[in-house]
């Protein structure tokens, strides 16, 4: 198998940002009232922030619903968070240049705003680097939907079969396989961390080798 595009997700693979979310929906939504629970609040993980946003007034309604206007109160505050934390993925710049030196064509898809994606790109200096970068709010429907990743190798002028998608979640994994890519999962060195949705594993960016499969480009 020739593998021509490599595909990234965001959140949990170029910076440890999960918990930003969390602390986010926490600081925005229970400024309107909503009594966020770890229990709740862990059903909201995967989805989009404009998901997230309609879950939390659902369950404990407030005024007049602002879906964009309170939307971008929490990817505002997660962007806040992203660019005053030290949350970089250790040795993520590296490999991501050793992708483009080996003339892969480099892709991020994620369930994040582009607004999120752009601070995270530029916080990185890698944003030259990437090709292609496409988020889920773009689409119907987020992952684990195969639509950001079919939509992200079509802009890519690669067919799904030809790129690789490294991504952290079941959900992330699930919505790449759909789309009928080969899959890594990134582990942030969690030697407990498995799926067998994933072609792959990396434990770490800094000391991660490319998949045989790669190799053969």
């Amino acid at each position: 198998m020739v593998v021509k595009a490599v595909i990234f997700d965001m959140d949990g693979v170029l910076v440890d940002s999960e918990g930003f979310w969390a602390q986010a929906e926490q600081d925005v939504f229970s400024s309107y009232g909503v009594q966020v629970t770890d229990e709740l609040a862990a059903q909201t993980k995967y989805m989009t922030t404009r998901e997230v946003t309609e879950f939390w007034y659902e369950k404990f309604p407030w005024g007049n619903l602002d879906v964009s206007g309170v939307e971008q109160e929490v990817v505002s505050r997660v962007i806040e968070l992203i660019q005053s934390e030290d949350c970089t993925m250790s040795g993520i710049q590296d490999f991501i240049q050793d992708l483009s030196h080996k003339e892969y064509k480099i892709g991020l898809a994620t369930n994040a705003p582009l607004q999120v994606a752009d601070a995270v790109l530029e916080k990185l200096k890698v944003r030259d680097l990437f090709d292609v970068v496409h988020s889920s709010e773009l689409e119907i429907q987020g992952k684990p939907h195969p639509a950001v990743y079919l939509t992200s190798a079509q802009k890519l002028g690669v067919s799904p079969e030809y790129c690789v998608a490294i991504e952290d979640s079941h959900s992330g994994l699930r919505a790449a396989r759909a789309a009928g890519m080969k899959t890594i999962i990134f582990t942030n060195n969690d030697e407990n961390k498995y799926s067998d949705l994933a072609d792959f594993k990396i434990m770490t960016f800094k000391e991660a080798l490319l998949p045989v499969f790669m190799e053969q480009n």
